[in-house]
């Protein structure tokens, strides 16, 4: 199965009303913004069920109960799309875990010094109990340009890694489905450039790494831009916004590494959730200003 471009429609056309029909049928699907249209996608095979249900409810009136049966003669029953129909359709979020878990496996979650050092922000090779870092402008001369935002694919233990795997799922996928693939790649690719530069610019020399740094600009990002042009994709949870800021204060207070719980890359946590505000303030105001259009 395939998600396709289904219908392409005016900003000004108001899909919420479809788009909760489209809920409660638990058909997968997403709506993204291009331009001055946005675009619903679904899977291949129900396109054109999904097409005709739009042609009889395009404000999705449609009086449905849990027992009726679907609407369209290939609409799925009710229930809750499965792991796999997700991560076909959040394929950007479900690559970028995939090569989070590929590098946690090379590099033995932060063990092997030898594969680590593929992927880390400077070079560095192991003298002793040392580790010595080459200069970032040396790597760049070399053409080791990744190192700039590899780091993300790091993690040092199964907790880090588990962590940030289920935080990135959540916010990436909200981003993907109401901004799409390619928004979320560039995001992603920018929050860790970002934030890698900072902890670069303020610990000096450093082994670090982990999606951390994402995932404080994903939620900066959805937290303004949701705040400027709300919708049902960015809603998150109650208590989720508060509960990570309140521990990226705890983080910077240093309470965590007097605990001996591991070092933590605040610099990065801060420059991505900042970054991500900035995003999300451009992003938010543009959106809102194409729907009063």
């Amino acid at each position: 199965m395939n998600i396709i471009e289904v219908m392409r429609l005016p900003l000004s056309v108001d899909l919420s009303g479809f788009v909760q029909l489209l809920q409660r049928l638990q058909v997968p699907h997403r709506v993204s913004e291009e331009g001055e249209v946005q675009v619903l996608w679904a899977p291949d095979n129900l396109a054109a069920d999904v097409r005709e249900l739009y042609q009889r409810y395009p404000d999705g009136n449609a009086d449905i109960q849990a027992s009726d049966e679907p609407v369209a003669a290939g609409m799925p029953a009710p229930g809750q799309p499965s792991l796999a129909e997700q991560a076909r359709a959040c394929k950007v979020t479900t690559i970028t875990l995939l090569l989070c878990f590929i590098v946690a496996g090379l590099t033995g979650l932060g063990d092997n010094f030898t594969t680590i050092s593929w992927f880390t922000f400077l070079d560095f090779r192991v003298q002793g109990d040392y580790l010595y870092f080459s200069p970032l402008a040396q790597s760049l001369e070399q053409g080791q340009w990744w190192r700039l935002v590899s780091p993300m694919l790091l993690h040092f233990g199964v907790l880090h890694l588990a962590m940030n795997s289920l935080w990135y799922w959540e916010l990436g996928k909200r981003i993907e489905l109401r901004q799409g693939p390619w928004a979320l790649l560039g995001l992603t690719v920018l929050f860790s450039l970002v934030s890698n530069l900072a902890q670069h610019y303020t610990s000096g020399p450093s082994l670090f790494g982990g999606l951390s740094g994402v995932l404080y600009g994903l939620l900066g990002h959805i937290w303004l831009y949701q705040w400027l042009a709300p919708n049902r994709y960015f809603a998150l949870p109650k208590g989720v916004l508060a509960m990570m800021l309140i521990w990226l204060v705890v983080c910077l207070t240093g309470v965590v590494g007097t605990l001996g719980l591991g070092q933590i890359a605040n610099a990065a946590h801060v420059g991505g959730l900042l970054i991500g505000c900035l995003t999300g303030l451009l992003g938010g105001a543009l959106a809102r200003r194409k729907l009063s259009a």
